[in-house]
């Protein structure tokens, strides 16, 4: 892991500590990175060294109950935003971009959405579509342990938090030689054949920190997801590109074909070849290149 990073603590209007990660270029253009779920701040180098030859500098930050920082129990995807808002207002940051992948993804479209003024451009990467949006068929072609998951919180909300404390060790365990096997039902071919080396490492190091205080953050950005967002699609004024890989067993196509029709001007990038992981290992520096040309 590269040691060029720096974390630091913002204290939101309500008491609670969010914890961020900056990298990249000290002085360059103002990236928001929103991480996917189960959620930490790390970022992973080779985001960091394109970031650092293109002048970004990155921002990302544990969202409530992960890593450390503080829990925020019914949260909202719209809270998320103004998290955000917090963290740069601390750091004298204006304008800046933002992406997210995969249950990042809302909290980036919350944060256009509502935070026109100040956000250039947001890229959604392999990202959900909201659990209610019309015409969506959310579940054909999501791997059975993401399926099998969300449907047990609607079905029984109480017996899916317990199964979620009783896998909780079990998750934190996976090394990265083990996670093709643990998320074997979710795994394209695609998918599983970048999740190796440090790449893998990286995932794992994520799963870790942001799980090392217990599952609460976990379980509240997942009700986030299945819950009203906060905020109307209508709203989002800024520019907005969509990344999705038709291979994608986490994230079902459908949902960035959804995504990319229903964003007002979304420009998309909607793949035959890709699954999920794959976007976040081959397509992050077109990502960067898509936000820089908005500055």
């Amino acid at each position: 892991m590269s040691s060029e990073r720096r974390t630091l603590e913002v204290q939101a209007p309500d008491g609670r500590m969010l914890c961020v990660q900056l990298a990249g270029d000290p002085d360059g253009v103002p990236v928001v990175l929103n991480p996917g779920t189960p959620n930490s701040r790390l970022l992973f180098d080779p985001w960091i060294a394109d970031a650092r030859a293109k002048g970004i500098r990155l921002i990302s930050y544990d969202r409530p109950g992960y890593g450390h920082s503080t829990r925020h129990e019914g949260h909202t995807v719209a809270d998320g935003a103004r998290d955000i808002e917090t963290i740069l207002d601390e750091l004298g940051i204006e304008r800046f971009a933002v992406w997210g992948f995969s249950g990042g993804g809302p909290y980036t479209l919350a944060t256009a959405g509502l935070l026109p003024d100040r956000v250039v451009a947001a890229g959604s990467v392999c990202a959900i579509a909201p659990w209610d949006a019309p015409g969506l068929d959310y579940f054909t072609g999501m791997g059975e342990d993401n399926l099998e998951e969300i449907k047990l919180y609607f079905e029984d909300p109480e017996a899916s938090r317990a199964k979620g404390r009783e896998q909780l060790a079990a998750t934190l365990a996976v090394t990265p030689e083990g996670m093709t096997e643990a998320w074997k039902t979710l795994l394209s071919d695609a998918d599983a054949a970048v999740l190796t080396g440090e790449f893998a490492s990286y995932m794992v190091d994520g799963i870790r920190d942001g799980l090392a205080p217990g599952d609460d953050g976990w379980w509240d950005d997942g009700v986030a997801h299945l819950t009203p967002w906060g905020f109307a699609f209508d709203s989002i004024r800024v520019p907005v590109k969509v990344w999705h890989g038709r291979q994608d067993r986490f994230v079902p196509f459908q949902h960035g074909e959804w995504l990319a029709a229903n964003i007002p001007g979304a420009q998309a990038a909607l793949t035959d070849d890709d699954g999920h992981l794959t976007l976040l290992v081959n397509r992050f520096t077109d990502v960067h290149d898509f936000l820089l040309a908005h500055f």
